[in-house]
Order: C-alpha cells, then structure tokens, then sequence
C-alpha cells in the first residue's frame, strides 16, 4: 500500500503573504529632515508613520470580528498572513516613531488624534468598520504602488530610512485584496462601501491634517514659506507624490471594484528580489526566511 499523503495546513507564507521579521537598524546618523532635506515632506511621512501602529491595529480588529465566517482554507491562510503582517508593520513603525520622538518630533500628537478618529468609528457596526477598512487598505495600496515606482521618491529619501517604507509597501500589496475578500463573504454592499468611505474621508482627512500641520509648527516650520512650498510642491504638485494617487481613489466607489483588478503582481516580483532575494537590500535584516522557506515545503 502507498503511503497516504498529509495534506499541510496552508499558511501566510504558502499563499503569498509571508510575515516577514525584519530588523531595521534605524540609523540614528540620517538626516533629520529625511525626505528631500525638507521639513514639510519629512513631517508628512513622520505623520503617517504615527498614524500606522492604531491604523494596523483597527484594520487587524476590524477583519478579526469576521474570522469566524471564513470557510476558505486559502482565505484563512491569507487572513493569517495579513494579521501577521500587519502586526509587524505596527511594531516597526512604533520603534520608528520611537526614534523620530527621541529627535523631538512629536509622535504623540499623531498617534493620539488617529486614535480619537478611529473611536468614531467603534459607534458603527461592525461590518461598515470593515468596509471602512477596505478603503483605507485601497489607499495604502495606492500609496504603496505610488511608492515602489516612483523613482524621484527613492532618489529625494534618505537610503537607509527608506527601506522600513519600500518593505512595508511591498506587503501593502501583497496583503491588499484580503480584508475586501472577507467583506465579500458578509455581504458586500455598496451602498455600505460608500458611507464607510465618506466617513473615513470625513473623519480622518481634517485629523490627519491637522497633526500634521501641527508637527510642523512645533517643528518652527509652518509657514517656513519656502520649505512649505518646496515640500507641497513635492507632495502635491503636478507631479507630486499623492497628487498620482488622487485619481485612482474613486475606483473603490465602482459597484465591480476588486483590489485585484489593478494588477500589481509583477511589481511586487521585482520589489521582493530588491529586498529580500540573495543580495537584497534587506537580505541580512530579513530574521525569518528559514522559517518561511520551511511553511513552503
């Protein structure tokens, strides 16, 4: 008799989305103003990295309330992926705020006021929370997209503050279809898309920039009129950094959206033999790749 086959238990790592433990060595030589040498774009990056840790946090629990639902062995397997994740991108992103706050920007401000945003969002059910959470997760997509092909992004930041970025787009995409796939199973309404998307636009827009208009000004640099300028300009220009984004937003509006629709596959090929392949930018900070390796076999 032939030996009976053990089927395995999928895992993130099986199904393409790996959580990856990387030890970023944040060096505390890089410039203060890491992004183009200027305070406004800095601010801005220093912002949305305060604003992670609660945002991953909200989008884990927001998937978590409807685990139960999930049938799919190959969507558990992915739920499982994007928790892991997400948890990760949480953690560095909090040792990275610790050592923006330790240079006196304040990192408080940003987690405190993203925190109070999403309270609002715990007075709506459940299900609209994970609506409210494809949208966000369809932003960082986009924004993570934007990031990895952007050439003038890479060459105006700091090469070693860089890297926690281009690793967390790359699982950006990697993880970006997984909390709208388990929305499907509870029902997919449009209609709820909608107002999960309004009220993530109206909530959260006016906080984000508030705090970050208000790190510039403890920084001494609102109204800095050309670091403010030069700073916007790169961020919001004609060819700025989200003014590329901006379009692609109301694609989530469409009664077809799926974030697979827009094909990133090849991009995030090329982006995990940039940093994880054997001479990778992040090949001796990457912890766990025998450990993945091994989930695979």
């Amino acid at each position: 008799m032939g030996s009976m086959s053990i089927k395995r238990k999928l895992t993130g790592a099986s199904v393409g989305i790996p959580p990856r433990h990387v030890d970023f060595s944040m060096a505390e030589d890089s410039p203060r103003y890491f992004y183009g040498n200027n305070a406004t774009a800095t601010m801005f990056f220093a912002m949305l990295s305060g604003s992670f840790p609660p945002g991953e946090r909200f989008f884990m629990e927001s998937v978590r309330s409807f685990r139960d639902r999930i049938e799919d062995d190959h969507l558990k397997a992915q739920v499982s992926g994007f928790m892991g994740q997400e948890a990760i991108h949480g953690r560095e992103h909090d040792r990275l705020n610790a050592l923006l706050a330790e240079r006196g920007f304040d990192m408080e401000s940003s987690d405190r006021i993203v925190k109070f945003g999403l309270k609002i969002f715990d007075l709506m059910p459940a299900s609209t929370r994970l609506a409210a959470t494809t949208f966000m997760e369809h932003f960082t997509a986009l924004l993570a997209e934007q990031l990895l092909n952007d050439e003038g992004f890479a060459g105006r930041a700091d090469p070693e503050m860089i890297k926690i970025w281009q690793w967390h787009a790359l699982e950006e995409l990697e993880h970006k279809s997984v909390a709208y796939d388990v929305y499907s199973i509870i029902g997919n309404s449009r209609l709820e898309r909608v107002v999960a998307a309004l009220a993530s636009s109206v909530v959260l827009l006016p906080m984000i920039g508030g705090t970050w208009a208000w790190m510039l000004a403890k920084e001494g640099k609102l109204g800095s009129a050309k670091d403010n300028i030069t700073g916007l300009k790169m961020l919001f220009g004609m060819n700025g950094f989200v003014t590329k984004i901006i379009p692609k937003m109301p694609l989530y509006l469409k009664s077809s959206f799926h974030p697979k629709d827009h094909d990133t596959t090849e991009l995030e090929c090329v982006w995990r033999e940039k940093l994880f392949g054997e001479n990778g930018a992040l090949a001796s900070e990457f912890k766990n790749k025998a450990a993945l390796q091994e989930s695979l076999h």
